[in-house]
This record gives structure tokens, C-alpha cells and sequence, in this order.
């Protein structure tokens, strides 16, 4: 994008890549070899490939290694994966430091939504499949990087979270998680989700409160003094442990009050409680072929909230999911579909109803604001 600046990796360049066998449809470590590594070679790239046998694997290897030995991480797999990555770097002790080490996706799963808005910043034409992986690998063998956001994430049972995807609830992580079984079809599974819960399209009750990136007509001014931040992340009305400001202490979550209190009086929240879904995504791609938030940039400090009211047809919610692979699912006007740019978000589901899902991974469904 215009105006970003870029650091350029050195050359010759040692690459650590986390593969993983498993995901989308089985191919990541041939398609690897045969597309990627005579890039890399040709690039003068050596790459480390380190394939991961269960869940958690990345994690733990990104969180306990020594990784000055790397100039930067590549993930192959899908957005899972790197999400591990990315919650494995933020439990390091320095991981202020080592969050500054160029990470780079190339696309192994069946959603690849980071590869997929990636390659729509870098000015690329819609593509899928090899030619997705093409174009990811020519932008590692270039070299060049520049900053992402990440969102903070807290859950009423007092988890913290680094998200650099979205955070949904409701119809678009059901679809998301029932597919699961089809991983093998690659993105096809996602058109045979949709279609089954469309078929039990359900509703969800909460309260979503948001802070307005631009503040509203009729909403009063943000306050000068910003609330006192939340210690840590904590959820709860706890004060945190002594020697929070050991060089682990994470990033204050500073727009935040803690769960347990009402939200701030310059926040918005929203008159209706009934949803079919609830969507912060931070990227353009929910999914190769779905451009949800064409307004969105790399870094653009932006969380954009997207929600789904009750009442919508079956009719009218394929038409949305039609129009999203172009990006023009706005242009409909729907009257049940709301956008909103937004600072910060809360979510406060009235029962345990649904699955919620963070970079596509499931999570227990609870109070949760970021």
C-alpha cells in the first residue's frame, strides 16, 4: 500500500518454515517442495522446514526456541497455524522483540484469508490454489515488510488472545467449524457449510457493544482522559499479580474497561440483542474467495465489525454471500447487515449458545471483548 514503509529482509536470508502435513487438503509439504523451494533457492533463501505432528506443535517450538538464529518465520498451512505462531511468540518473555521478526504466510490450508488479503494489498489479481502460493512466495523472495495489526482479545474466564484475522460468532463461525469435516474438498468446503446452515439457520442472543473508530452522530465525545487501563488483560475485577512489569508484561489493553464493569459512556451499543452473526475481521479476506472488508489495510488501526440482525431471509443472506466473493455484499443495502469501523468491541452472549471462533479456531462461547 501507498505510504507504507518496508524493511527488506538480508540476503542471504535463513528462513525457519512451520509446515503443517495436515492442513487443507493434505498437500502443504509437496506443494512446498515442488513451488516454493526453487523459489527460495533461486532467492537465496535457505529454508529450515520444521513439519508439525499435533496440535500445538508451532507453539511450543516458537515459544521455547532460541530464534535469533533465523532472519524470519514462514508459516505453510492455514490461518490456524499461524495463529499458534503468533499466541506461541506473545507468551516469550521478549516477545516485543521477537514479534519484530518478519513472519510470512504462504497459503497450505482450505481458508487462507491472510495469504488472500496479502496478496489483494500487494495490487495482485484474484487468484487461488497455486497460483495463490505463487504469488506469496515471489513476495517472500522479494523480501520486503511492514507492519500488521493485531487485536487483543480478553474472555470473561480470563484468557488473552492475539488475533490478526477476526473474531465471529453466530452464522459465519458455525459455517467455519461445521465444514471442518469437509477440509479435504480445500475451499469448496466452506460453499458446503454455508449451504447446510443456511438450510438451520439459527439465532443468537447477546449484547455487542463497540467504541466507533469515528464517533457517531448523537453519540456523546470521547472523554480526554482515557479510561485507566486494564492491568494485563485481566478480566476480571482483579488486581494483577505482583511484578506484572517484568519484560513479559503484555501490551496494556488501554481502550478497555475490565468485563465485569458496563462499558464506557462514549461506547456504542447496539439496540438490538438478536443476531444471526457477529463478525470483527481485520483483514479484506475472510477467505480466498470471500473479500469482506475491502476497506481494510494492513496496519489501518481498524477493527471492522460487521453484524448480521435477526429476521433476515435464507434468500437474502445467500444473496450477501454471493456478493462478498467480489466485495460488493454492501452495495445491497441490506437493512439486516450493519458495518461499522470500529476502535474496540464487546461481546456478551445472553447463554452459551453457538461456537465462537477466533482465526477460524473454535472457541468456548463466552463474554469477550478486544
Amino acid at each position: 500500500p501507498i505510504g507504507d514503509s518496508y524493511g527488506v529482509l538480508p540476503r542471504p536470508c535463513r528462513a525457519l518454515v512451520l509446515l503443517n502435513p495436515q492442513s487443507g487438503a493434505g498437500r502443504a509439504l509437496e506443494d512446498f517442495q515442488a513451488v516454493v523451494q526453487p523459489m527460495l533457492a533461486e532467492a537465496d533463501i535457505a529454508a529450515t522446514v520444521f513439519v508439525t505432528e499435533r496440535p500445538q506443535h508451532a507453539h511450543e517450538k516458537v515459544r521455547d526456541e532460541d530464534l535469533s538464529q533465523w532472519d524470519t518465520l514462514v508459516v505453510m498451512a492455514g490461518d490456524g497455524l499461524l495463529y499458534e505462531v503468533v499466541n506461541g511468540l506473545m507468551e516469550r518473555p521478549d516477545w516485543a522483540d521477537t514479534m519484530k521478526k518478519p513472519l510470512c504466510i504462504l497459503p497450505g490450508g482450505s481458508g487462507n484469508a491472510l495469504a488472500a488479503s496479502i496478496n489483494h494489498y500487494a495490487g495482485n489479481d484474484h487468484v487461488a490454489k497455486k497460483k495463490l502460493l505463487t504469488n506469496c512466495a515471489f513476495i517472500l523472495c522479494k523480501g520486503l515488510h511492514t507492519q500488521m495489526d493485531l487485536v487483543s482479545l480478553s474472555t470473561a474466564s480470563g484468557k488473552r488472545l492475539f488475533s490478526f484475522l477476526g473474531f465471529g460468532w453466530g452464522f459465519i463461525s458455525d459455517v467455519d467449524i461445521d465444514s471442518e469435516k469437509y477440509r479435504r474438498l480445500g475451499n469448496a468446503r466452506f460453499t458446503l457449510g454455508t449451504l447446510q446452515c443456511l438450510a438451520k439457520l439459527r439465532v443468537y442472543q447477546g449484547r455487542l457493544s463497540y467504541l466507533p473508530a469515528v464517533p457517531e452522530q448523537g453519540t456523546p465525545p470521547a472523554p480526554r482522559d482515557p479510561h485507566a487501563p486494564v492491568t494485563n488483560g485481566q478480566a476480571g475485577c482483579v488486581p494483577p499479580p505482583p511484578g506484572t512489569d517484568a519484560p513479559r508484561a503484555l501490551p496494556d489493553d488501554s481502550l478497555l474497561v475490565p468485563l465485569c464493569q458496563p462499558v464506557p459512556a462514549h461506547w456504542t451499543v447496539v439496540p438490538e440483542e438478536e443476531f444471526v452473526s457477529v463478525y470483527a475481521i481485520y483483514q479484506s479476506h475472510l477467505g480466498t474467495n470471500l473479500l469482506m472488508a475491502p476497506a481494510a489495510q494492513l496496519h489501518d488501526g481498524c477493527i471492522h465489525l460487521f453484524y448480521l440482525r435477526a429476521g433476515i431471509s435464507r434468500v437474502a443472506l445467500l444473496k450477501i454471500f454471493l456478493a462478498m466473493a467480489r466485495g460488493t455484499h454492501l452495495d445491497l443495502n441490506c437493512p439486516h447487515l450493519r458495518y461499522v469501523p470500529v476502535r474496540a468491541f464487546r461481546l456478551e452472549p445472553r447463554a452459551a449458545a453457538g461456537i465462537m471462533t477466533v482465526d477460524g479456531e473454535a472457541l468456548a462461547c463466552e463474554p469477550v471483548q478486544g
